[in-house]
């Protein structure tokens, strides 16, 4: 994904994959097909979609344009060849296109939640994960894209570059340099090396654009009163290592204290300590000006608000429809965040280095600063399952 998520970046208890080196070994197929009278009940009646927002059907569009963008990605040479050797019998590229259209049908005419229920069971098979655990429990986490300000040159406030990719990075030898070698250990001394002429834009605060770095893109106010949107462009061959559990590690925090706010926090208190905790994450990323696009994901096409997820794809099927079941962080009317439990269709849109196995779902939460706060506070769980039409409804 062009996102990495939060969890990654914290190492989180309820996101436990990110902190192995390896996907632990799949026991049976990722996906095995359920019965409607085995799901729980209410599972596909999405009443996000029917809530009445400024006189609108919830977010009705939301989930039409995701479905747009996975048939979009569907019909490429890229899709074809994602779908060649799919391994779960059912899973094509053209029943997965032929599901989204008929899907896309019934959403916009069904009148209800409960006939849309209705009509989804009585016309789709399921199929759920089994999860990390054989047993289908899923871990789910959020990601978001970021907005930071910015400068387009550098100044005495704004410092930390973030930087293009060299034209020549797939040529580079192995072993990678590493991140203190490219930026120093105080990441300011990009200029007197390989980094040097390829940065793109200066950040104020070198948190801010190491998290830059974390989620993979970002929307920045430029000082001159512009704006500009970065995207991933490639990355160093190192593992991520994540900074959250590092400070763990150190005794800082327990996994149970640690969140974003409070990492956050914790730099601003002790600045000095980001000179030893972020070169621990030898991986670099870089970046490229994407003039205004959407947050895309790594299907080439935009992920869009709570409709967009990102998983394993090398197991799960790229662009297919999906429902999710799990908690998410809403504002109530105090603008703080709780949880509500939610059942909600998606798409499959995207992956990341921290998404592995059949148990690990990231929701694309959305941009700017009540996303990130949903996103880093996110760390729950529940069940996944993706929607076939069937051969014969």
């Amino acid at each position: 994904m062009f996102f990495l998520t939060l969890p990654l970046l914290l190492g989180c208890t309820a996101a436990p994959t990110p902190l192995t080196a390896a996907t632990p070994a799949m026991e049976r197929l990722p996906l095995q097909g359920v019965s409607t009278d085995q799901l729980p009940r209410g599972l596909a009646k999405d009443e996000q979609l029917w809530k009445k927002v400024n006189g609108q059907k919830g977010d009705y569009k939301a989930l039409l344009t995701a479905i747009d963008h996975s048939l979009a990605y569907l019909g490429t040479d890229k899709a074809q060849k994602d779908y060649q050797n799919y391994p779960v019998p059912g899973f094509s590229r053209g029943r997965v296109i032929l599901s989204l259209q008929r899907f896309r049908q019934l959403v916009v005419q069904a009148k209800s939640p409960v006939a849309l229920e209705a009509a989804v069971k009585r016309e789709f098979q399921f199929y759920q994960s089994v999860g990390n655990d054989q047993k289908g429990n899923v871990d789910f986490t959020g990601y978001y894209e970021a907005t930071y300000p910015a400068s387009r040159k550098p100044t005495a406030e704004f410092r930390y570059p973030l930087y293009q990719a060299p034209a020549d990075l797939k040529e580079w030898p192995n072993p990678h340099p590493t991140r203190a070698a490219l930026e120093g250990s105080d990441g300011l001394q990009g200029s007197q090396g390989p980094l040097k002429g390829l940065e793109l834009v200066w950040l104020r605060d070198r948190l801010q654009a190491f998290l830059v770095q974390v989620q993979g893109s970002a929307r920045l106010g430029i000082t001159d009163g512009t704006e500009m949107t970065v995207g991933y462009a490639g990355k160093t061959a190192h593992p991520y290592t994540s900074i959250g559990k590092a400070l763990v590690e150190d005794g800082k925090f327990t996994l149970e204290e640690l969140s974003l706010p409070v990492l956050i926090q914790y730099f601003q208190e002790n600045p000095q300590d980001l000179d030893h905790y972020i070169p621990k994450n030898k991986s670099f990323v870089f970046f490229r000006e994407t003039f205004g696009s959407p947050p895309t994901g790594n299907l080439s096409v935009p992920v869009t608000d709570e409709r967009s997820i990102a998983t394993d794809k090398s197991i799960m099927p790229p662009g297919a429809l999906a429902l999710i079941r799990t908690d998410l962080p809403y504002y109530n009317a105090n603008q703080t965040l709780e949880f509500q439990r939610v059942s909600r269709f998606v798409l499959d849109h995207d992956t990341g280095s921290a998404i592995k196995g059949p148990g690990r779902v990231d929701i694309f939460m959305g941009t700017g600063d009540k996303a990130k706060a949903r996103a880093g506070v996110m760390t729950g769980s529940g069940q996944l399952y993706y929607l076939l039409l069937k051969e014969n409804p």
